[in-house]
């Protein structure tokens, strides 16, 4: 078991002081936005040992069946199957979708094919893998998930009173749900973008004027001004955590984050496809391939506890699991010793992994099968993998 050493990504969006916080480390100035853990070739952790620091890609590498388990090498390969994250938006992300594992094998096969570059602005495809997440929050938490009812978007559309939106608020309540989204989020993506910047800015200015459930898509144009993004975020449910409440986000389903602190697991992938609210390259038609039109409220998870003290967030995901403890002053130790690779997270108190003992947003790496004893007071979380 062995200590990591992360790489803390500076995008744009990331807040300036969150992570610092955590760290108990003074702000840059810059923004931090995310900070890695994991093999994955964008930001690979390192494990910290008496010889200096060593890239854990390399060490799975070299026996990835004595770090990662026979099990886990047989299913998923010999690289770890889940990427976890401390997240911390200081101003809202793209709007987004990832593929489900059928398309993300396509897409990847289909630009191989035609020799688009891995790191070319226009690829849409960097792995042939899926990316189902699981974002629980450590801080209030903002987010859009998933398509309201075409019904509920109509009466938000409406109460804008602006002329140009209209005609989607007619769509929204003249096609049936699904081909109603497809029609209205094609229509926004697909129109003049002069037209659309003009209704965007008076639609924000409604949101701004009348607040309340209008007040998120106010925040969104003020970072984006006239972005078509705007509107079709109108289209989804808006969605606010409380500390230790997780949310999960499966294949093609649109979603972006607003703002908050939280820890983020997916499978270890970079595919993503943008909706809006970004400068980056957006593909429509291989976008509406992926999104589900699929209307739904947003199911906020909460842990489900353990006589052990383990708290589990359900999914349906193979690739990851992920549970926290919270430890009072005087717990007990307990053997949270596995057959799959883990990795520990501490974000409150000075808990003890292994004999290692962790400040808030320290972790370690534990390869599978080595015995780890959990002690001292605090909050952990455990990524691993589906056994």
């Amino acid at each position: 078991m062995d200590r990591l050493s992360n790489t803390v990504r500076p995008y744009a969006w990331g807040s300036t002081t969150a992570i610092p916080d955590l760290l108990g480390v003074a702000p840059t100035g810059e923004p931090q936005a995310e900070m890695w853990m994991g093999d994955h070739p964008g930001a690979p952790s390192r494990v910290v040992r008496a010889d200096g620091e060593q890239p854990l890609p390399a060490l799975i590498e070299a026996d990835p069946e004595r770090m990662l388990g026979p099990a886990a090498v047989a299913r998923f390969g010999p690289r770890l199957p889940f990427l976890l994250k401390l997240i911390a938006a200081g101003s809202p992300l793209s709007l987004q979708v990832h593929p489900d594992l059928a398309q993300a094998r396509e897409g990847y096969a289909a630009e191989e094919r035609a020799g688009v570059p891995v790191d070319a602005p226009h690829r849409n495809y960097k792995d042939p893998n899926h990316k189902p997440e699981l974002l629980c929050a450590l801080t209030p938490f903002e987010g859009l998930c998933g398509f309201r009812t075409p019904d509920e978007t109509a009466g938000l559309l409406a109460a804008l009173d602006v002329d140009s939106l209209k005609p989607y608020v007619d769509l929204l309540h003249a096609h049936p749900r699904e081909a109603a989204l497809r029609e209205v989020l094609t229509a926004v993506l697909t129109a003049d973008p002069a037209d659309m910047a003009a209704t965007v800015h008076e639609a924000a200015a409604a949101c701004t004027r009348l607040g309340g459930a209008h007040a998120p898509y106010a925040v969104l144009a003020h970072h984006f001004p006239g972005d078509p993004g705007v509107l079709a975020a109108m289209l989804l449910n808006h969605v606010r955590l409380q500390p230790g409440e997780a949310i999960h986000l499966g294949a093609g389903v649109p979603h972006a984050y607003i703002g908050g602190l939280g820890v983020e697991i997916m499978a270890n992938s970079d595919n993503v496809l943008r909706c809006g609210l970004t400068p980056k390259h957006i593909d429509v038609p291989e976008l509406l391939r992926v999104v589900r039109f699929e209307a739904d409220d947003p199911a906020v998870l909460r842990p489900e506890a353990s006589p052990s003290g383990e708290e589990l967030y359900e999914t349906p995901a193979d690739e990851f699991r992920l549970s926290r403890y919270v430890r009072p002053e005087g717990a007990a130790p307990v053997d949270i010793t596995a057959t799959t690779p883990q990795i520990l997270l501490a974000t409150a108190g000075s808990p003890v992994a292994g004999g290692i003992r962790l400040g808030p947003g320290e972790s370690v790496f534990v390869p599978a099968g080595e015995k780890v004893e959990l002690s001292g007071s605090g909050t952990v979380f455990r990524a691993t993998v589906v056994a």
